[in-house]
């Protein structure tokens, strides 16, 4: 049902592009009422309005906190004007219908990236902007709401085109986008309290991939991706390019850059690492196949390589260090997906760009996230990030672990923390020497990771075992430890651990518990 605007409200903190939309809606004889800012931006456009406050008979109170909030404004916005009832209250009560409700809301999530003063933010929750653009959309039968300065071009053509008149399609359609602001708004407001991040995704930045994770797949990144990375040569990121780029950078961010300082601690919680060093890594399907920190760059990849040669092909590979010519020249030998790096020499990229499709990214800052996100059964998931804060470190094995062993495992269970689980993590010397991953029993997976070693001829006597899980048995140190394995790190908690812990005091072996599980799936 076409239905002809007589009246239009405005009220909005953004004023650009509204200027048009005031010119129209002058030409077409249409009452305008405003509050504020906006009536003093519409009056400067030489524009007649009618200031809310004759509607009111009340001005702006509290600070402004109160400028709409009156039956006067809603009355006019919510009446049904084929109700009878209803006109006759408004006839009664000198209301004036209104059919166009353009506003806006407080800049509520700008002013939480730009500020912490929780004053400044609490009174950037709008009240009176949400009340009438709900207002406005519930009644669509018979009123136009815009609620974001985006859809001003859209409601520009349709005064145009359409001389002033809406049909019922068009005002459910803006009904529609109104609500959704309305749920973001308020989602953003209950993240802020509740100290999580969920923005709506489809409010940012919309990248349409090739495809998604398989080519019968449609696919959308939606974010900026120039936020993180300079992109430096290659083709476009493909959907799984992205998920592994998330896992890779995951990773790295765990061990401090030596980029920092020649004499930085590679550090995490519960000790540190020892004098820093390169760590290269490369990634498959988001788990680790090869790890490793050396003194040079060229030494933690040839290290990181040797983990497993095999899988690394078609892998993601990244470093938290400078790329040199010479790590370039060993990396240029094998075919690889992507090169993540905080900086890379001149002469380095000229061999890496050699190859036109292949993906070299530069990253400039840390990821910022401190939540993450799954749909299931048509909702959402969320849950902190896993920061890994190993407060618990208790020693129960039967000896202490050496200096040198300490170093493996908190290297191990950084690694171990990056598998799917269930997952075991096998380190010597800051090297990956064996990992078992995405397996349904512990023990499936801690014999996969002894084959992995064995399959490129390492020697397991002295290794470290990082699980990401308590072992449910005693099962796992027997088996470990006839490879060759004498130190072991894992949560704790399994009602038999005095199992475990009894093997490994019998055994002299070494058993650290972390109190802490980092289960991936």
């Amino acid at each position: 049902m076409q239905k002809k605007i007589q009246s239009a409200l405005i009220s909005v903190f953004y004023k650009d592009g509204l200027e048009n939309i005031v010119h129209l809606l002058h030409q077409l004889d249409i009452t305008i009422y405003s509050t504020g800012g906006t009536q003093k931006f519409i009056e400067e456009l030489h524009v007649p309005c009618i200031p809310v406050e004759s509607l009111t008979t009340y001005p702006s109170i509290l600070g402004g906190r109160v400028k709409t909030l009156h039956p006067s404004v809603f009355g006019g916005i919510l009446a049904r004007r084929d109700n009878e009832t209803d006109l006759q209250e408004m006839k009664q009560y000198n209301i004036p219908e209104i059919d166009l409700v353009i506003v806006d809301l407080y800049p509520f999530e700008e002013t939480v990236k730009s500020t912490t003063d929780e004053r400044l933010i609490i009174e950037k929750i709008d009240v009176g902007g949400p009340s009438m653009i709900r207002a406005a959309a519930k009644n669509h039968a018979s009123v136009v709401v815009v609620a974001a300065k985006k859809d001003y071009r859209l409601l520009e053509q349709i005064l145009q085109d359409q001389q002033g008149e809406t049909s019922l399609e068009q005002r459910k359609m803006f009904a529609i986008k109104a609500f959704d602001v309305c749920t973001g708004y308020d989602m953003a407001i209950s993240d802020y309290f509740n100290q999580a991040e969920f923005v709506n995704p489809f409010d940012k930045e919309k990248s349409v991939l090739r495809y998604g994770e398989n080519p019968h797949q449609q696919g959308i990144y939606y974010g900026n991706q120039d936020e993180i990375f300079d992109k430096l040569n290659g083709k476009e990121l493909s959907y799984n390019n992205l998920v592994d780029l998330d896992a890779a950078v995951k990773l790295i961010e765990e061990f401090e850059s030596s980029l920092i300082s020649p004499d930085a601690k590679i550090s995490s919680p519960g000790g540190d690492l020892g004098e820093a060093g390169a760590v290269f890594a490369i990634i498959k399907h988001t788990n680790v196949c090869g790890i490793a920190s050396r003194a040079t760059v060229k030494e933690s990849w040839d290290a990181a390589l040797a983990g497993d040669p095999e899988s690394a092909f078609g892998g993601v590979l990244v470093c938290n260090a400078a790329i040199d010519l010479s790590t370039a020249n060993a990396i240029n030998e094998i075919f690889f997906e992507v090169l993540i790096a905080p900086a890379f020499d001149a002469a380095a990229l000229d061999i890496l760009k050699t190859k036109k499709n292949r993906i070299l990214l530069q990253q400039k800052t840390k990821l910022t996230a401190t939540h993450q996100y799954r749909s299931v059964l048509n909702g959402i998931l969320t849950q902190q990030n896993d920061t890994g804060n190993y407060t618990d470190w208790k020693e129960e094995g039967g000896r202490e672990t050496t200096m040198a062993e300490k170093e493996d495992l908190i290297f191990a269970n950084i690694v171990c923390k990056h598998l799917k689980s269930n997952a075991i993590a096998l380190v010597k010397n800051k090297q990956l020497f064996g990992k078992g991953c995405g397996q349904t029993s512990r023990v499936d997976a801690l014999r996969q990771s002894i084959e992995k070693a064995k399959q490129f001829d390492f020697d397991l006597a002295g290794a470290v075992l990082a699980s990401d899980a308590f072992f449910p048995f005693d099962d796992c140190v027997k088996i470990a430890h006839e490879a060759g394995i004498s130190s072991f790190i894992q949560p704790g908690g399994s009602i038999r651990d005095k199992d475990s812990i009894a093997y490994c005091k019998t055994n002299n072996l070494a058993m650290v518990l972390t109190g802490q599980r980092h289960f991936k799936h």
